[in-house]
């Protein structure tokens, strides 16, 4: 049967959140920032008005400032963005159970199943082509249209659809009409659609593997689709193979419901540092407050302990970097921070200098481990204990009202509350480590 897939992206997210809590700020540029006399003063989100003077997210304060004089700056309320984005959620549940989250402003999901619960549709539903049936581009419109003006008539929020037979087509579509369009890229317009488009479009396609294609000569979607898969695994190994099969829309990933973790195959979390770091204090520190989201995040799922610690680092120079190493099963912060820690003094001594770090956890035992001797004595459990105690303070009282030590040393990083307030998405990584 052929499926609907939706891709939602709400539009601006942060700063449409903070115009609805304050609606003196329509149609003003807006854009959320964190402490701007702090280090970590830079833009998380803007408005339509403030990107049309050039900001983009990560600009600091006074970047977003010079280029925008009259540019208002707000501190961003996380709490606030994790309250409407369920609420969004609960509009999505009323017309399906298959919604799978990519971060805190977009899901996916699969209505294939639950198209009677839709509004009747004024036009023809199917149309005949090649001899099969199909549903029409303008009943997947409708569909579209229909979660668009549920969010907007009850939330105040606008969200860009896009409406495919796949995940990969749907998350492409939401892209095309921004912000508060429904995008259609169906089994019968599709070639039409996106073959077109520049290859960078295509999900899991970064500056790394665009800049491969591109020397290769596939500077479109349609033209990737098109080549020879020898040469693009050979080019790209494994991931050639997936990507070849997102370009030719023969993705079949299915849409997980709502919480189901069993097909998770990592946990991890990643960060864009405010400045360089070239100090190892300072990468340590970086990396315990990814490993706590990372841990944090594990042990609200069914899927046990972890076995591996994966640590991901580009440099000033933009390169990626990825190492790996098998460790006892854990989900314990404190662990996984000095796994990821020792992998990265392995691969790096002084001088150097980091843009971005990223830890993820894999090898999940389901609870099927058993504690050793060893690690019974050595207070395993009882730190376990601990660690989930703090969770449950944290969710009462804010990330702030217990922190480690290591974390407390800087001011700006009590606050920083990784867990939930970024955007959590998949990261890929080609064979030479690079992130795309």
């Amino acid at each position: 049967m052929e499926r609907i897939v939706l891709h939602s992206d709400l539009n601006n997210f942060y700063a449409s959140v903070e115009r609805i809590l304050n609606p003196e700020l329509a149609g003003k540029p807006v854009a959320v920032c964190g402490n701007e006399e702090e280090r970590r003063g830079i833009a998380l989100a803007k408005s339509e008005e403030a990107k049309k003077f050039g900001i983009k997210t990560g600009d600091t304060v006074w970047q977003a400032k010079r280029k925008c004089p009259d540019i208002v700056i707000v501190r961003p309320h996380f709490s606030e963005y994790m309250s409407y984005s369920r609420k969004v959620k609960a509009i999505y549940a009323r017309y399906t159970d298959l919604i799978e989250s990519y971060g805190i402003d977009e899901c996916w999901l699969d209505v294939t199943k639950s198209t009677k619960i839709f509004p009747a549709y004024d036009g023809e539903m199917y149309v005949e082509a090649g001899g099969e049936k199909h549903f029409s581009d303008g009943y997947l419109r409708h569909i579209g249209d229909v979660i668009r003006f549920a969010v907007k008539n009850e939330l105040g929020l606008t969200v860009s659809v896009g409406v495919s037979f796949n995940k990969i087509y749907a998350k492409l579509g939401s892209d095309l009409k921004k912000p508060n369009g429904t995008s259609v890229i169906s089994v019968l317009n599709y070639k039409n659609v996106i073959f077109g488009l520049p290859v960078k479009e295509l999900l899991m396609v970064g500056g790394a593997t665009e800049s491969k294609l591109c020397q290769m000569g596939y500077t479109t979607i349609g033209k990737l689709a098109a080549a020879d898969d020898g040469r693009i695994i050979k080019a790209l190994g494994k991931f050639g193979q997936t990507l070849l099969i997102y370009a030719r829309g023969e993705d079949d990933t299915p849409v997980r419901a709502l919480g189901d973790d069993r097909e998770l195959k990592s946990i991890g979390n990643s960060m864009t540092c405010p400045k360089d770091l070239t100090d190892y204090n300072d990468v340590k520190r970086t990396l315990y407050v990814l490993s706590e989201s990372v841990a944090a995040r594990l042990r609200e799922t069914s899927l046990g302990l972890a076995d591996t610690v994966h640590l991901w680092v580009r440099d000033s120079k933009l390169n990626g970097y990825q190492v790996q190493k098998k460790v006892r099963h854990t989900c314990l912060c404190g662990e996984i921070a000095e796994h990821a820690f020792s992998l990265f003094t392995e691969k790096f001594k002084p001088p150097f200098a980091v843009r971005a770090l990223g830890v993820t956890v894999s090898g999940f035992d389901k609870g099927s481990s058993q504690l050793t001797f060893d690690e019974t004595a050595g207070d395993y459990a009882k730190r376990e204990r601990a660690e989930r105690c703090i969770d449950e303070i944290r969710k009462k009282h804010g990330y702030a009202a217990v922190q480690r030590g290591i974390i407390a040393e800087d001011p700006t990083e009590m606050h920083d509350d990784i867990k939930n307030s970024h955007l959590i998405k998949p990261a890929r990584f080609d064979d030479n480590g690079e992130d795309i």
